[in-house]
């Protein structure tokens, strides 16, 4: 198999999704900070911010996977970062007149949700269109690579920035990667092959129920979904309140906690360069399984946090490189399981049934974990959600998935 550093093709879609995961980091830090700095929010309003992202994943997800199956997945994908580049550019033009309310943070959140899950569902299609079945985990790895620099560098540039020119300024700097990923996209030769056309009378329901049906009717994939359903929800709890906790009961300036994100992002780093020869090594099972059982514990570090800024730097440092680890270790095996044993004119339907159970989770948890912490406070919530984010792992420890020692061939057909 030819090496992917010599691939063309690739090397134009992981610069372009490079640039942009760094645009991405930096809005990750401004864009709450936009919430809670400028427009003060509550912990109920930043719960609700956090749901109206994830909520495109239950709303619009599936039908997306039908769209991603039907047509060309490049187009869409050149659609998608042409629209997400459109609509964050419009918080900073906001701000500069003065403008700028919660409702347009949750309006943009939403619309560009839509766009992500689009673009996210074709996107994960996409790939083995550009590189073999075969190049698939190198492939994954090389793109979780440069995800996990990003979060190395991307928060600390964001939170200097948010200090140097302010949160909603700041996130003009995604709009700018948005459009780099356009012309990377571009510029790529390679003809996809023809995307298969749906049955005579077959409408869009049917195809939803087929695309849930690959999911639901194999063991490996729905106990990956519950896995990462599980996780997801009981992480957006906490993190739903996260930001509100370091910068109001930790008091860390925006700086800091960017720096936090930054080198606690070495950890995802890490499992990107090492995520292959661990699955070769330990098994593939065996690797998923522990990228998500060493995640879990990540997190349980940050309601471990001692009260000043001094002593709780280490507590959220590695809790940020054990949850880096583990969860881009998990992804980079589990996503490229996924692909690997579904058949291609399903991937589409596969993704996004994949992620309507397993995104859909993070707008409840993220509600939830906003109500919790008016009720019960913010540091018990923290609890809660790193205590049930530990169960995840029982999913696929239970599963076949246990035993995988490498990738297997595609899945049958659903009936």
């Amino acid at each position: 198999m030819t090496s992917l550093w010599r691939h063309r093709d690739f090397l134009l879609l992981w610069a372009g999704q490079t640039v942009s995961q760094f645009g991405a980091q930096i809005t990750f830090v401004a864009f709450p900070l936009t919430a809670v700095l400028v427009l003060r929010a509550s912990a109920l309003q930043m719960g609700v911010l956090g749901a109206v992202q994830m909520a495109p994943f239950l709303l619009v997800g599936l039908f997306a996977g039908v769209i991603a199956d039907r047509v060309r997945r490049r187009p869409l994908l050149i659609a998608a970062d042409i629209g997400r580049a459109v609509l964050v550019g419009a918080v900073p033009v906001l701000w500069v007149l003065g403008r700028l309310t919660m409702t347009d943070l949750y309006v943009v959140s939403f619309l560009a949700g839509c766009l992500s899950v689009l673009f996210d569902t074709a996107y994960q299609s996409y790939l083995p269109a550009v590189v073999s079945r075969q190049g698939l985990v190198e492939g994954n790895s090389r793109l979780e690579a440069s995800r996990a620099i990003s979060q190395v560098a991307g928060p600390s540039l964001g939170g200097g920035l948010v200090q140097a020119i302010g949160a909603p300024l700041t996130i003009l700097a995604n709009g700018v990667t948005y459009v780099v990923s356009v012309v990377s996209l571009l510029m790529i030769r390679g003809r996809e092959p023809e995307p298969a056309k749906a049955p005579a009378g077959v409408g869009m329901w049917a195809q939803i129920g087929e695309g849930l049906r690959v999911v639901f009717g194999n063991r490996t994939l729905w106990s990956i979904a519950g896995c990462t359903s599980t996780s997801n929800f009981f992480g957006s709890i906490g993190q739903a309140v996260y930001v509100l906790y370091v910068v109001r009961q930790l008091h860390l300036p925006p700086a800091l906690l960017g720096l936090v994100y930054g080198v606690g992002s070495v950890g995802g780093l890490l499992a990107a360069l090492t995520a292959s020869r661990l699955g070769l090594r330990l098994g593939v099972g065996t690797t998923i399984i522990a990228g998500m059982a060493t995640a879990g514990v990540g997190s349980l570090l940050v309601p471990l946090a001692p009260g000043s800024v001094a002593a709780a730097l280490p507590f959220l440092v590695a809790a940020q490189v054990l949850g880096g680890f583990g969860g881009t270790t998990y992804n980079i095996q589990q996503v490229s399981l996924r692909q690997a044993i579904t058949p291609d004119r399903l991937l589409g339907r596969m993704n996004a049934s994949m992620r309507f159970v397993v995104w859909g989770s993070i707008p409840l948890g993220s509600l939830l974990g906003g109500a919790l912490a008016e009720a019960i406070g913010l540091h018990a919530t923290l609890w809660l959600g790193a205590a049930g984010g530990l169960t995840a792992a029982l999913w696929v420890l239970l599963s076949p998935v246990r035993v995988l020692r490498r990738q297997p061939e595609p899945a049958a057909e659903p009936a």
